[in-house]
């Protein structure tokens, strides 16, 4: 069995979580699905290639090896929607964004595979997310998730009209510190694209379960809109775009950290440690 998702160590107190670049499916399923479903239509292609240069920045990565078409690891297993306003995909999707179907007609994923689902995919991933900010949080006294998505620039289902190019969510405030996240918008707009905060993608739930930043830990979400990297009818990587669009990224990551530290140095994180 492939790894449920591959982890890179780093000395910075950045956490990077890539939950949808994963292409791997669980065994037998691949026999019962469409088409239109074995092609993985909603994946967030090519979001790790990308993201290569964290790791140059001193940050810990996290990269789901398996599809969300298996499970999807930003959800909550009660799969609750994430959205009251809008249309939400759940915990085991079974229509694709475009409203096909994921699995041939008469197959479902049942209670107990579900249940399987959940402890070999989901579980070991958030385990590691979480095990890993306590040890930041521990080591710098502050610990800043950033989740990596991407997603077509147009997706009727889920959006009206053309999203824009970056769509950074930080659960209306609540998964990340003010001060923190006026410096990250800040240096986003001054990118050659368009910017937007807690608009359509407001975060899901690995911001909303993580980022706790009176707890020290601050929590985003960047939804990129991939007609900025790729292309979206062949799914091919550019590299001219992509190379533009990742030195963009390391300037905003560089602003997140920054930021954190400034909010540890005032002690505007909230965050107190009891070394007692």
């Amino acid at each position: 069995m492939t790894d449920v998702f591959t982890f890179s160590d780093g000395d910075s107190p950045l956490l990077v979580s890539i939950p949808h670049d994963g292409r791997h499916l669980a065994p037998g399923q691949a026999d019962r699905m469409t088409q239109a479903g074995r092609a993985l239509p909603d994946t967030d292609w090519h979001v790790r290639k990308l993201y290569d240069f964290a790791n140059e920045l001193g940050a810990s990565v996290i990269a789901a090896n398996y599809s969300r078409y298996v499970v999807d690891l930003n959800r909550g297993t009660d799969d609750s929607a994430l959205y009251e306003d809008q249309v939400s995909t759940g915990l085991f999707p079974e229509k694709t964004f475009a409203g096909k179907d994921i699995y041939n007609s008469g197959e479902t994923v049942s209670s107990q595979e579900r249940q399987q689902r959940v402890s070999a995919y989901w579980r070991p991933y958030h385990e590691r997310i979480a095990t890993t900010l306590v040890k930041l949080r521990q080591k710098h006294g502050y610990a800043l998730l950033w989740d990596a998505h991407s997603i077509a620039g147009e997706v009727p289902k889920l959006f009206k009209g053309v999203l824009p190019d970056l769509n950074f969510g930080s659960n209306d405030g609540a998964s990340c510190g003010e001060g923190i996240v006026t410096s990250l918008m800040r240096t986003a707009n001054e990118s050659d694209y368009s910017v937007v905060l807690n608009e359509r993608f407001r975060g899901g739930f690995i911001t909303r379960q993580y980022g706790d930043p009176g707890g020290g830990i601050h929590a985003v979400q960047l939804e990129l809109s991939q007609r900025n990297y790729m292309d979206e009818k062949t799914l091919s990587y550019q590299d001219d775009r992509a190379v533009k669009l990742a030195d963009s990224i390391r300037s905003m990551m560089n602003a997140f950290i920054q930021a954190g530290k400034e909010s540890l140095d005032t002690g505007a994180s909230g965050y107190v440690e009891d070394r007692a």
